[in-house]
This record gives C-alpha cells, structure tokens and sequence, in this order.
C-alpha cells in the first residue's frame, strides 16, 4: 500500500500554515499544531521516502531547531493544563505559587521561540517547504503501514514496565501512528490509527502528569515536604497503571512481561497514599488540641 498522494501534499501545505500561525501569535494550540504537523513531515521523509536531497535535509535541520524550542513551550502548556485540571484542598497557597512559576518560564521560552522565528528564516522555510512539496514522489515511498507495525517492532526488552520503558513505548507508537496516517483509507488503516491513538493517548496523559510531578518536587519539595507533590504522585501512579493497562490490551504492541515486583511508579504512589494519610491525621490531630 503506497502513500496516499493527497495526504502527503496536504502535510507540507498544512505545515506552511502552521508555521505561520507560530510565527504570529505562540499561543498553546498555534505551539502543538506545528510541533505535530513537523513531526509527520518528519515521518514522512525519514521514514517512509527511500532518500533525502539537500534540500529536504536543510529542511528537517530547520524545523527540528524550531520543534525543540516550541517543545519548551508545549511542555509547560501541558503541565499548567494539568495543574489547573487538579482539584485538591491540599496548599492552595504553594498550588498558585507553582501555577505562577509555570507561567514564569512559559513567557521566558516562548520569547525565546519568538526570537527564533525571523522573517528571514520564515521566508526561507517556506520556499524549502515548497520545493520540497513539488520534488517528493510519492511513488517511490514504503508501504506506510508496513513501517508502522515495523516501528511497533521495535519495543524495549524489558522485564517489567517502568517509567523509563514507557517512555520510550511513547515515542515508538507516536512514530507509528504517524506513519500509518499517511496510508490510504482503508478498514485497516482506519483500524490501526484509531487503536495507536487511543493507546498514544493514555500514555500521553501519564507523561504529562509525570513532568508536572517532577516540576513540582523540583519547585517544593518531595512527597515528605509538600502535600500537593504527594497528590501529584498518587495522580501520576494512577496514570501509569491506566497507560500500562492500555498497552497490555493493545494488539499491535509487545509489552513487557510484568513480575511481580512492584514498578517505580507504583511504589512513588502507595508511599505518597500513605504520607497524604499521615498527613491527613496530623492535621486531624493539631485541629483537635
């Protein structure tokens, strides 16, 4: 199965668009859209089209200093979107102080972002952009969802699922899923994307739990020291015990053989269960006398 022509064209097209969009205003949805979009191109030239001329390989360098830049700003989207979406009773005080912290840095990466984006390179980006888009042959390209099961292939041995092993599972259905886009529309491809972004999704939803965790214990403290690094913990492990369940009822993936040790995760989260507990009667304890 070739890639589909029309879907190919419209990435370098929708890209173009993106970029503008960045260019103008480095709100949160103008920041993931390019951040996506430059990764499908990517998957498109890296994976899925047999080579690259200098042209396209000027092209990737390009927007991949962008992406890594935007990616600050998208990392910290995400952790304010989850911060407000956490609903406890627990340091409102240290909860706005961690939301202002965030905010903080946002506006320091995205004017860094901002000061990437010239209208020299702009001008330049687009004209590579659409060369590029004139000069790819789709004819020549791999079957899109043979490269996507081949990119499954490639889970991490492991013999149990951590934190680290997620991860990388992260990035390799992201890649897939990408990949298996760009095939004609059939009941397969249809299929095997509505299962690799359900499975993406889960996974996504835990990372980014767990980069706000690790922001806040950067900020406050650990599980001992702050209350609400505790209930991001307990968030977090229940996040990686619903992505792992995905993953196990997945067909299109492998995971790891799970022992019956107990996953890092998982341990952070019962730990920090039991400190909100002793917390919880602590301040019962102070109430009362």
């Amino acid at each position: 199965m070739l890639i589909s022509p029309d879907r190919g064209r419209f990435v370098f097209e929708k890209l173009e668009r993106d970029l503008r969009k960045l260019a103008t205003a480095q709100q949160a949805q103008s920041v993931h859209n390019f951040r996506t979009t430059t990764r499908r191109l990517q998957t498109l030239l890296l994976e899925l089209l047999p080579e690259r001329d200098r042209n396209q390989k000027k092209l990737l360098r390009q927007l991949d200093e962008i992406r890594k830049r935007a990616g600050k700003v998208r990392d910290l989207d995400v952790q304010l979107a989850a911060l407000r979406s956490l609903k406890i009773p627990q340091e409102p005080r240290r909860k706005t102080q961690l939301t202002q912290r965030l905010i903080e840095l946002r506006a320091k990466h995205e004017k860094k972002l901002r000061k990437l984006l010239t209208q020299e390179m702009m001008r330049e980006i687009r004209r590579r952009l659409k060369r590029a888009g004139d000069e790819v042959e789709f004819k020549r390209s791999r079957d899109p969802l043979v490269v996507a099961r081949q990119l499954l292939a490639q889970a991490p041995p492991a013999d149990q699922l951590s934190d680290d092993v997620l991860h990388r599972y992260r990035i390799l259905v992201k890649r897939a899923r990408y990949a298996a886009e760009f095939a004609r529309k059939t009941a397969e491809s249809t299929k095997l994307i509505a299962q690799l972004k359900k499975l993406q999704d889960a996974i996504g939803n835990w990372h980014d739990w767990l980069t706000l965790t690790n922001t806040a214990a950067g900020q406050l403290g650990d599980i001992h020291q702050s209350p609400l690094v505790a209930a991001l913990h307990n968030v977090t492990g229940g996040k990686f015990r619903h992505a792992a369940a995905a993953l196990e009822a997945s067909p299109n993936v492998e995971p790891p053989k799970q022992e019956q040790k107990t996953t890092k995760a998982a341990t952070v989260a019962t730990r920090s269960r039991k400190e909100m507990r002793g917390l919880q009667r602590a301040t019962r304890t102070d109430t009362a006398a």
